[in-house]
């Protein structure tokens, strides 16, 4: 079935879009895997063509588009082609709302117009060694003085760690209740603000991802990012929009997966006729094709009700969990059906796979997502 979301502007926009891709980012993938991250040259161009911080009001460099179908059709591809890292999904979709929703004035004037010109990237400082995903249990803090704060604490698995150039860091600024995490911006070259290494990982390699280390680091006032005490609210508020990002690249990463599997099983010949012949073949692709088609319409919804304002936290939890443990079970299904040649790293389908495990876990683990649905029920 096509799918309706999208107009002539969003068409054009994609062939735009996935003519970058192949022509900036798809030559350079071994590169930034052995590197460990993307170039930093690479994410200006991407600037220069209008792909970051469109949101942005068109005094900071942005383009005023308030429109999530743009951020979509930027992951869709990016995992269509085949992209290294979740650049775009960071800055546009988790970075870009606390830019545009949270920050002040001032902070906006001083942050917005590199960002959206590709100088400025951003990462969030959320996850720590003894945390995962329990926000609440957040142990680096920040004690105030004279002028701002003192900051103390670690993090880890934070993307982009290694080259952000300010990061939105969760820390307690009150012992304990309802309101004691706040967010503060941290910024390259504050006295105290360290990275440590660039994280070896099983997938996702062209993206570095990084430990953060604050000793004694001095935050001004001025880079308070909301309320006092408002970091869960302000957290809240983003992570709808982010699990809704890693959804739609989900399903469209299990999309291109099973087309890429599609055309090898109709190739590849097994006791004198395509693979794509047997019954195990056609029953394995036939179910992973109608599963994906039934998920791409939730998915689709989900889009339009962010759109709307309208996707609630719990829905996109569940969106997250569902999409992420089905693009899992595509991808692994595929490489299966490669054969030895789907472990083999010179095949697509093998990145690709090793690619998709870590979607289950960041952004909020699928357990954690199931529970955040649960509990929606119990109201």
């Amino acid at each position: 079935m096509a799918r309706d979301i999208f107009d002539s502007e969003h068409d054009a926009f994609r062939k735009s879009v996935r003519q970058f891709f192949e022509e900036e980012a798809l030559p350079h993938q071994t590169e930034w895997e052995t590197a460990g991250e993307t170039d930093r040259a690479y994410w200006v161009k991407a600037a220069e063509r209008g792909f970051v911080g469109f949101e942005a009001p068109e005094q900071f460099g942005g383009l005023g588009l308030d429109d999530f179908r743009f951020n979509a059709i930027l992951n869709e591809e990016a995992m269509a082609v085949g992209v290294s890292g979740d650049s775009f999904q960071l800055q546009n979709d988790c970075i870009m709302p606390y830019l545009l929703h949270v920050a002040n004035d001032e902070q906006q004037a001083r942050l917005l117009p590199g960002f959206t010109a590709g100088r400025l990237i951003g990462a969030l400082g959320m996850t720590e060694p003894g945390t995962g995903s329990d926000l609440r249990g957040v142990a680096t803090n920040a004690r105030e003085t004279d002028g701002g704060w003192i900051l103390n604490g670690a993090k880890t698995f934070i993307t982009s760690g290694i080259q952000a150039d300010f990061v939105i860091t969760v820390a307690r600024t009150r012992r304990d209740g309802p309101e004691a995490m706040s967010l503060l911006l941290v910024e390259t070259g504050m006295p105290g603000f360290t990275r440590g290494r660039k994280l070896d990982k099983i997938g996702h390699r062209g993206q570095d991802t990084a430990e953060l280390f604050f000793d004694d680091v001095f935050v001004p006032h001025a880079n308070l990012l909301g309320r006092l005490g408002g970091a869960m609210d302000h957290l809240k508020f983003s992570l709808a929009r982010e699990r809704l990002a890693v959804a739609v690249g989900s399903i469209a990463a299990a999309e291109a997966a099973l087309g890429l599997t599609l055309a090898y099983v109709r190739e590849r010949k097994a006791f004198g006729k395509p693979i794509a012949e047997f019954q195990a073949t056609r029953f394995a692709v036939a179910q992973l094709r109608t599963e994906i088609a039934a998920t791409r319409a939730y998915v689709d919804k989900a889009i339009m009700a962010e759109n709307d304002k309208t996707l609630s936290p719990d829905e996109a939890a569940g969106l997250k969990a569902l999409t992420t443990e089905l693009h899992w079970r595509t991808v692994d299904r595929c490489l299966q059906l490669h054969g030895g040649y789907g472990y083999m790293e010179e095949y697509p389908i093998a990145r690709r796979w090793r690619d998709a495990r870590v979607l289950r876990i960041y952004g909020g683990t699928t357990e954690i997502m199931w529970d955040i649905v649960g509990r929606s029920l119990g109201r």
